[in-house]
């Protein structure tokens, strides 16, 4: 039985209100960890998420700890980094701060353009990776991942604080749990550590930061994540990436193709058809007026009518195209065999 260290405060729970619960995190639970290797052909491994750095650079991050930059999308120069966990997303706030998540409750920060990282926090013993994170400045950030861990920090990374977020619970799981507390504390603290679903991304955009999961979890927050606010459930498979509009709609994407757009705020939801049925990973906006969804088996959606409608333009190889982003006049991705320049339609 896994009993997790981060969590352990929970067992102080009331469920009476919706609040979110705090638990300090060691930033390092291990003294040594095994820096990654360099290898001529980390661009060309499994690559998991890709972002700028200000408007000249680009940072990609993946297995085996390998963080790459690169200035003109094309040469990539391998980072310095001090594990070998497999990073799952990587954010930068300005031209110099950035930080990477990953397996293992993994938190790296660089504070010099993504060529040198260190340890923020580190806890193989959850056995649980963070799936996004997010700056809204050099203080404040948020780490997110699988069954519902959430890390916050109020010192730029250097000390991290678990949150529980009972507001994502259903009523029978609160009426369950409060049940188990009282019988047996231990297998209490074990089943709180899954039973909220995964968290696979944050967006913030304007004033509001959103929050998607599996199970059709869809959530904002005018507070920076104290508190979140669900939205109606339309559609109760996953979602992984969204992004806002122009025009200030919201779309979403996620399993077996699905695409909805949000109006009014998110208070109206229209599906929108992608006549695909594959997984779709990430939205990446050009400078001009084309949005691109791009997903596994190659799938590439365009639209140019704010995301009205979707055509698909597959990739010959068929490779998984993860993330990407607009970079130079390229749409720029990464995939399971690395970086890829995408062949995009033109017009």
């Amino acid at each position: 039985m896994r009993l997790l260290v981060a969590f352990a405060v929970i067992i102080f729970i009331s469920f009476s209100h919706v609040s979110p619960v705090f638990a300090e995190s060691n930033p390092s639970t291990i003294d040594i960890t095994t820096p990654a290797t360099k290898s001529a052909l980390a661009s060309k491994s499994l690559l998991l998420d890709i972002s700028p750095i200000g408007q000249g650079k680009l940072v990609a991050v993946g297995q085996h700890g390998h963080i790459l930059l690169s200035s003109d999308g094309e040469q990539w120069q391998q980072a310095n980094v001090p594990v070998q966990v497999t990073l799952t997303s990587v954010y930068f706030l300005n031209d110099q701060l950035g930080w990477a998540v990953g397996h293992d409750a993994t938190i790296l920060h660089s504070q010099d353009g993504g060529l040198n990282w260190q340890v923020q926090q580190y806890i193989p013993s959850l056995q649980k990776p963070l799936l996004d994170i997010y700056f809204k400045n050099a203080q404040q950030g948020i780490a997110v991942g699988a069954y519902g861990q959430v890390f916050r920090s109020n010192d730029g990374g250097t000390h991290w604080t678990a949150e529980f977020h009972q507001e994502f619970l259903l009523a029978d799981d609160i009426e369950y749990l409060t049940e188990l507390k009282a019988e047996d504390e231990v297998a209490y603290l074990d089943e709180i550590s899954f039973i909220l679903p995964h968290f696979n991304g944050l967006v913030q955009a304007g004033d509001t930061l959103y929050l998607l999961g599996e199970i059709g979890l869809l959530a904002k927050s005018n507070d920076f994540g104290l508190t979140w606010q669900q939205f109606e459930g339309f559609y109760q498979g996953s979602f992984f990436s969204l992004a806002q509009t122009k025009s200030r709609h919201i779309l979403v994407a996620g399993l077996r193709g699905h695409v909805f757009r949000g109006i009014n705020d998110g208070s109206q939801w229209d599906e929108i058809s992608t006549a695909t049925t594959a997984l779709l990973n990430d939205i990446v906006f050009a400078k001009d007026e084309r949005i691109f969804i791009l997903g596994n088996n190659g799938m590439l959606l365009v639209s140019s009518d704010d995301g009205q409608s979707f055509s698909a333009h597959p990739q010959q190889d068929g490779r998984t195209l993860i993330a990407g982003v607009w970079f130079k006049g390229k749409l720029i991705a990464v995939s399971d065999i690395g970086i890829k320049v995408l062949e995009i339609p033109k017009g």
